[in-house]
Formats: structure tokens, C-alpha cells, sequence
């Protein structure tokens, strides 16, 4: 099982991971963390856990965002080359206009195209499912056989349903949600209606009410991945704002010369060290999908686990449609 697998199982697992796996996850994250901000401000991280505003959510974010931190879940084969640690403008300049410019616009003219193409698909009933077909690349970091495959799952709009849900080819069949079970983000169609659509709103949201800090914007950006990157149905304005709001982040750069699972190129936009990377169309800034690097937990212990086999994953997102059952996709 890698992170991925485990990543996704968690809102699904009543019991939750292991305290090994925790403990791992964590350990990773604060070294990243440490890597990135500085021995001093990472003094803070521990003390999320037990702030009163966040709650039961708290160590479910950390979790997450330490295995998100880990790698996997969302887009890259053709290797994206990113420019160095540089800042939002990136550092090299490129024939095309269109790739000189820095990742704040690029993220503003996606969220302006996708408010452009509005949706298509109905509003969904509670009783509907969210279908969705993605296509998966796997590439070793260090070469290897490119691994791939086209998942296809249903997910229950309002959680009520069982689901069933493929990742990598295996089939997971999800029970309905627990009445106080708690998603971060969201997948239930009503609860993503709630969330702000205003850009500075829903960045304090994606902060968890942090003040603005290279930690809080990094967690952040994990957020906004993990916003885009479920099979969900987004209500009107909620993509949009998410593009937006993470133009805000200071410290996000351009990835140059990527190209996505189905061979089209894209320009990218990551914050650095989070090993996310959002892949968008350069000539239309339709959003194309995620990129990720991850690797395979090994137990080498009781309670010790090393990263192994290291690899670059990319997702893109063919086909969402809202069903009546299990088993349709039309």
C-alpha cells in the first residue's frame, strides 16, 4: 500500500491509521516543514492538535497533509521540470508569452476561464451518485516502467449510499458516511455549497484561521489540492475562488514544461517543497489536473517505516457526470 491508497482509506477507515503510520507521517511533514521555515517556527505545528478553533479536524489536517507532504495523489508522468526554488515569476523565460507569465496570473486567468465555462452538469439530487473516470500515470523518479491505469468510480452525493470507488484498478466498496463522521474536504454536495466563495474567505478557511506564515500557506496549498483533486461536483463559484485564492500565497512559482497524463503540454503551479503541482492548459488555462511525486512506506521496524521507490504521479480527470445508480456513466 502506498500513501496514496492510505491517504484516500482515511475518511473511510472508522479506526483510523496506526500510530506508527502517524507517527512516520509526522515525523516527514515536520522535517519538511523544518526544511522550509526554520527549526523555530515549526514549534508551532505540534499545537495545532489541541487549538479549540479547529477541533476534531486538527489532527485529521496534520495527518493528511503529512502524508500529502510524503507524495502522492494527484498528477505528473512527463516529469514536470520545475525552475529551481525560485518565486512566483519563475526564473526562466520561454519563447512563448504565455509561459513568462508568473503563477499568480496563471492562476487568476484559470479561475477567469473557469468561470467563462460555467458547468454543464445538473445540480445533483442526494440521491444521485458523482461519476467519474481519471486517468493515472506512474513514472519512477529514477526511470523505470511507467505504470498506468483509467479508474472509474461512483460516489454517493450526500454520503448516504454505499459507494464504489477504484484506485490504481483495486475496487473499494465505501459504507455510507457515519452520521458525526467529519470529511475535510467536504465530498457531500451540500457541504461544499456552504464553503465561502470569496477568494479571502475561503483562503482563511484553506489556513484553518492561521495568520499568514510560509507553514500556514503551505498547508494551505496541500488544501487546495486535496479540494480539486476528489470526485466532486463543484458549485458554482467554488473553483473559481480556489484558483484565486491561492494566487494569494506568496511564495507559489511556476512549474515550466510539463506535460500531462494524456500528452498535451501544461504549465504548472506548485509551492515549493510540497511535491504538488497543478497542471493547466498554457493556451486556454483550462485546469487539466495534478501532479505529485510520492513513494511506497516500508515497516522496517515495530514502529518505523522508510520511504521507498519514489516516483512521479500525475491525474487527470476524462469524464464527470451526475447518475442515478452504480454502474451508469451516461
Amino acid at each position: 500500500m502506498d500513501e496514496l491508497t492510505l491517504l484516500r482509506d482515511w475518511d473511510a477507515d472508522r479506526t483510523g491509521p496506526s500510530e506508527a503510520a502517524r507517527a512516520t507521517a509526522r515525523a516527514r511533514l515536520d522535517a519538511a516543514m523544518a526544511d522550509e521555515i526554520g527549526p523555530v517556527a515549526l514549534r508551532g505545528v505540534a499545537s495545532r492538535e489541541s487549538t479549540s478553533r479547529h477541533g476534531s479536524l486538527s489532527r485529521r489536517l496534520v495527518f493528511r497533509t503529512a502524508f500529502a507532504g510524503l507524495a502522492a495523489a494527484a498528477v505528473g508522468v512527463a516529469v514536470v521540470v520545475a525552475d529551481g526554488e525560485g518565486d512566483g515569476d519563475g526564473g526562466r523565460e520561454n519563447e512563448n508569452p504565455r509561459l513568462r507569465l508568473s503563477a499568480v496570473e496563471v492562476l487568476r486567468r484559470a479561475a477567469d476561464r473557469t468561470r467563462s465555462l460555467g458547468s454543464d452538469l445538473p445540480v445533483p439530487r442526494n440521491d444521485q451518485y458523482f461519476y467519474t473516470r481519471t486517468r493515472i500515470m506512474r513514472t519512477p523518479v529514477k526511470g523505470g516502467k511507467t505504470r498506468t491505469w483509467t479508474d472509474e468510480s461512483w460516489m454517493s452525493v450526500d454520503g448516504s449510499k454505499p459507494s464504489r470507488r477504484q484506485e490504481h484498478g483495486k475496487v473499494h466498496h465505501d459504507p455510507p458516511l457515519g452520521k458525526h463522521e467529519v470529511r475535510w474536504p467536504p465530498t457531500v454536495y451540500s457541504k461544499l455549497q456552504k464553503m465561502p466563495t470569496d477568494p479571502d474567505e475561503l483562503l482563511d478557511r484553506l489556513r484553518f484561521g492561521q495568520e499568514a506564515s510560509a507553514k500556514a500557506d503551505m498547508h494551505a496549498f496541500f488544501e487546495g489540492c486535496m479540494l480539486m483533486m476528489g470526485p466532486r461536483v463543484m458549485p458554482p463559484g467554488l473553483q473559481a475562488a480556489a484558483f484565486e485564492a491561492l494566487s494569494k500565497l506568496e511564495r507559489i512559482r511556476i512549474d515550466r514544461d510539463a506535460v500531462d497524463v494524456a500528452g498535451r503540454s501544461a504549465v504548472g503551479v506548485s509551492y515549493p517543497k510540497a511535491d504538488w503541482t497543478f497542471l493547466f492548459d498554457p493556451r486556454t488555462y483550462d485546469y487539466l489536473g495534478l501532479r505529485t511525486k510520492g513513494s511506497v512506506p516500508k515497516k522496517v521496524g515495530k514502529d518505523e517505516w522508510v520511504q521507498t521507490g519514489w516516483y512521479w504521479e500525475t491525474r487527470t480527470l476524462q469524464e464527470i457526470q451526475v447518475v442515478d445508480r452504480i454502474g451508469r456513466h451516461d
